[in-house]
């Protein structure tokens, strides 16, 4: 079993397995006596018991986990970057508590988006019925209208979740997706998108050098938790700069990302007086806690917004006599 051919972990167990794991491991139980007490749904108990014949044979969790299809791509790169540091028992933490809001904020939004979907099923069933009772519709011309909008938006979660997928993958080191590009330019979406690898990279960065990992070898480590290409090809350039001298606060400053003038100040702030490792985790917790606000505030406005576009497109239909359907050919 490999972590390519196998489905991510849902959020629930995610977070449940990080949070055993970082009890564990403050605990200072080994890792194949901690891994052995886990207690998961049986599909995943068969990778954990996969990932504990991999570190039998001599491999490290990061390594034995994907082989497994344990971690997802991105668990896999940041655990490499803790286990660089020591001990991963910070990361554990941050990823179990991470998980635990998705978890949390993605069952609060199926459930507020409930009415929505109802109300919208509702129309599409409703407003074609007088046609067809009246024979100016046939009943697979009925059929179609209420199943094409269902299919549509079938067809944009599918989109969603591939994206979604996307953003779980390492980024290229060779060259900028546009893709990666244009997400990064998305309102709202793009700051946050870029605060998000960031906060994965400077937490890593940080781990690393707290760890007393020299910071060219931790640079290159970090940069590989970064999902987005084009950040990862700008954070290239900033390693260059550093290898060629450069203090981190200067080989910053032609970098452009959110938070870039706040985040010059500390890291100079950090070297000048010897806690640059404590500071650029400190900076990591911040963004930590600002993600997640933003997460929670996501998850209570998208259904309303959703609800009030409903609502709007229904009334237009309505005032204008093109109903709420999808408009059908005269022939059904």
């Amino acid at each position: 079993m490999s972590s390519s051919s196998s489905a991510v972990l849902d959020l629930n167990e995610r977070a449940v397995l990080f949070a055993q794991l970082a009890a564990m491991e403050q605990a200072g139980l080994p890792l194949d006596r901690a891994l052995a007490t886990l207690q998961l749904r049986p599909a995943t108990q068969a990778r954990i018991e996969a990932t504990t014949r991999q570190l039998a044979q001599g491999r490290d969790l990061a390594s034995a986990g994907q082989k497994a299809g344990l971690f997802s791509p991105l668990e896999v790169t940041l655990l490499q970057a803790a286990q660089s540091a020591g001990s991963p028992a910070r990361l554990y933490r941050r990823l179990a508590d991470t998980y635990g809001h998705q978890a949390a904020q993605a069952k609060a939004l199926k459930s507020r988006l409930l009415m929505p979907a109802g109300v919208l099923l509702l129309a599409l069933l409703i407003q074609p019925l007088p046609a067809l009772v009246g024979g100016s519709l046939s009943l697979f011309g009925y059929l179609w209208g209420v199943v094409q909008p269902l299919l549509m938006l079938g067809a944009l979660l599918f989109l969603g979740r591939s994206l979604l997928q996307h953003l779980q993958r390492p980024a290229s080191a060779v060259r900028a997706s546009s893709v990666d590009s244009a997400l990064l330019s998305l309102p709202l979406f793009g700051p946050m998108l870029a605060r998000r690898n960031l906060r994965d990279y400077f937490e890593s960065l940080g781990l690393m050098l707290e760890a007393g990992l020299p910071m060219f070898d931790a640079l290159p480590k970090a940069a590989a938790t970064l999902r987005n290409s084009q950040l990862r090809r700008d954070f290239l350039g900033l390693q260059q700069r550093v290898q060629a001298g450069a203090p981190l606060a200067q080989a910053l400053v032609p970098l452009t990302f959110p938070g870039q003038a706040q985040l010059l100040g500390l890291v100079r702030t950090g070297e000048a007086s010897g806690s640059l490792p404590a500071t650029l985790l400190s900076y990591a917790s911040r963004e930590s806690a600002a993600l997640a606000s933003f997460q929670e505030q996501l998850a209570t406005w998208l259904p309303r917004l959703v609800y009030a576009a409903l609502v709007l497109w229904m009334a237009y239909g309505l005032l204008t006599g093109a109903g709420v359907g999808p408009q059908l050919p005269a022939d059904l």
